[in-house]
């Protein structure tokens, strides 16, 4: 079903104002915005209308952007009967407020685009543990072990090629094949944007500082080509200005929306065998443990687990679902199972400040 917000019921929407006090945790956190876009069967599939506990509105702090799950939260008010603030920003500046406010903070539940965020978070002592028919819809290794987060969509870390200059028997099966001097100056990367933050701090938490920095050094020997944006790195690709790119899975499903299949030469190949550049990384969400709201907030979190939210991630963001059942029924994405990414807490990928330090270390910030 597609959801447009257009035709949804208003709901408010909140500014967020630059917070010079969280700006040690926000660099701390810096990276975990949001991108340029076998489960048990505990559970309720669908959510129920809550009477809620108050007339005050549930308040989501929600690093995904606007443009992407706008008409998802709209939904969420209209399923629910429950009145929904949002406050939109970059899950990176939202997390440093959450950290900033502590108890204090009016948000009940945030939204976020990483995995790490909610890590964050949730070390600090500020998320409620989620109960038991809430994390059942959700396979364990996209939920963190002491419960206080669970996924709500899933994606690949994947190599975007050009057919005509590689032929797919030629393409890395490896993190380490990918400094093979073969690639000089043919591999794009975005240095700035999340998804590389987060792939080089789970090539930290897996191989080790000393291995982590060993990869990136012969990556940047290798010459890679930077750019501002995974966009940008799949258009050249697209245009055969390099051979290889290292995305999201998703930019490839956008850009074929944009511009048509034909216009799309481009490529997705997937690294499986549990390899550090196969990275599946998530979108969740965690109840904020001062909340006044929890009911109306556990009813917002069987919403964005039940089938209807999940159909939306897959149809409308080209992202996985993590409700097991739910397949696409616009997009042809590999089954998530089969994906094979790395064997990781992905509440480790919290310690974002020193992978920043350690790419500024090696010139590849």
């Amino acid at each position: 079903m597609q959801l447009d917000h257009r035709g949804a019921r208003p709901r408010r929407r909140l500014v967020l104002v630059a917070m010079a006090a969280g700006a040690l945790a926000a660099a701390t956190l810096a990276g975990c915005g949001e991108a340029d876009p076998d489960a048990a069967d505990g559970g309720p599939a669908d959510p129920v209308a809550t009477s809620g506990e108050s007339d005050e509105p549930l308040v989501i702090y929600s690093g995904r952007s606007e443009e992407l799950v706008g008409g998802l939260l709209d939904r969420l008010e209209e399923v629910t009967g429950v009145p929904v603030e949002v406050r939109f920003a970059s899950t990176a500046e939202l997390a440093a407020q959450l950290l900033e406010e502590g108890d204090a903070t009016p948000a009940d539940l945030f939204f976020s685009q990483d995995g790490g965020a909610l890590g964050a978070l949730g070390s600090a002592g500020l998320l409620a543990e989620l109960p038991g028919e809430v994390l059942d819809r959700v396979p364990v290794e996209y939920q963190s072990a002491d419960g206080t987060w669970v996924a709500t969509s899933a994606r690949a870390r994947v190599i975007a090629y050009d057919p005509a200059q590689v032929d797919e028997a030629e393409l890395p099966t490896t993190f380490q094949d990918l400094v093979d001097p073969v690639w000089t100056g043919q591999v794009g990367y975005a240095p700035t944007n999340a998804s590389w933050h987060a792939y080089v701090t789970a090539l930290r938490v897996i191989e080790g500082e000393d291995g982590a920095r060993d990869w990136l050094t012969a990556f940047a020997a290798n010459d890679p080509v930077a750019f501002e944006s995974n966009d940008l790195v799949l258009a050249a690709v697209n245009d055969g200005q390099i051979a290889l790119g290292l995305i999201n899975h998703y930019y490839l499903y956008a850009l074929t929306a944009d511009v048509g299949e034909d216009a799309v030469t481009a490529k997705l190949h997937y690294i499986t065998g549990e390899d550090p550049a196969g990275l599946v990384n998530v979108a969740g969400i965690g109840l904020l443990a001062g909340s006044d709201a929890t009911e109306s907030a556990l009813a917002a979190a069987e919403f964005l687990l039940s089938d209807e939210a999940q159909q939306y991630f897959a149809d409308e963001t080209a992202e996985y679902p993590v409700v097991d059942g739910i397949t696409s029924t616009v997009h042809d994405l590999p089954p998530l199972d089969s994906l094979q990414g790395p064997d990781i807490d992905l509440s480790d990928l919290a310690s974002l400040e020193e992978t920043l330090t350690l790419l500024q270390e090696v010139g590849l910030s």
